[in-house]
């Protein structure tokens, strides 16, 4: 555990030493402040549900670029192998990885429980749907950390790295599209992949375990690839 610790704090200076994790937190925190106020002073809705979908869609979109450097960019600097070579397992080094990208951005998606505030202090705010909609951005984000980190060890390069995860990201989001071409039962195999989906229960107010499965479960097969990556070199 201490090993783990230090490995964690280690990835954390390193991930807010670089311009990347601000511009991300300010991004995300520019579109979702703008979308709240224009819904609740213009649109009167005093409702988290479309800020929920919109962290969701800025998650996909800005997590690839807080994944893409944990291990691609060591590999290129040459700092990976000498990583491999200490005394710490592969399973450790991307547990530390993986806990630093999600503190990250459990604090940009933290900065909107202020508007929870705003509407409690306004009106009555509906607490169901917003508690189970920050319940389903920790997991959306660690299912995308798992998975970019999983893209990240298998290259050197932070580009690649980054538009491989968000091709990978934009096809599991979208993927209901295309399975409403499909006869059943090709229709619910797809839907059941699909990150909008999933995550759609969650922004209003509904919690299945179908859908904490789902995702607990592509956190755990990303995290195995990238060990199973990082020991094969």
């Amino acid at each position: 555990m201490r090993v783990l610790l230090t490995l964690t704090a280690k990835e954390l200076r390193a991930i807010f030493a670089s311009p990347i994790a601000y511009a991300v937190i300010a991004v995300f925190a520019v579109l979702c402040g703008y979308s709240f106020t224009v819904s609740l002073f213009v649109g009167k809705q005093a409702t988290l549900i479309h800020i929920f979908f919109q962290a969701a869609i800025q998650l996909v979109l800005l997590t690839p670029l807080v994944t893409m450097r944990q291990f691609a960019e060591e590999r290129r600097n040459g700092t990976l192998e000498l990583l491999l070579t200490s005394p710490v397992r592969e399973i450790e080094i991307v547990a530390a990885k993986f806990l630093a990208c999600m503190v990250l951005l459990a604090a940009m998606t933290g900065l909107t429980l202020v508007y929870a505030v705003v509407l409690a202090a306004f009106g009555d705010p509906d607490w169901g749907p917003i508690y189970s909609g920050y319940v389903g951005l920790v997991m959306l984000s660690g299912a995308l950390v798992a998975a970019g980190l999983a893209i990240s060890a298998l290259t050197a390069n932070q580009i690649v790295a980054a538009v491989a995860s968000l091709g990978l990201f934009g096809v599991l989001w979208s993927i209901d599209t295309l399975a409403a071409l499909l006869p059943y039962p090709f229709e619910n195999w797809l839907l059941s992949l699909s990150l909008l989906a999933r995550f759609t229960p969650f922004a209003v107010g509904a919690l299945y375990l179908s859908d904490f499965g789902f995702f607990l479960s592509v956190i755990l097969l990303g995290l195995f690839l990238t060990v199973r990556a990082l020991a094969r070199r």
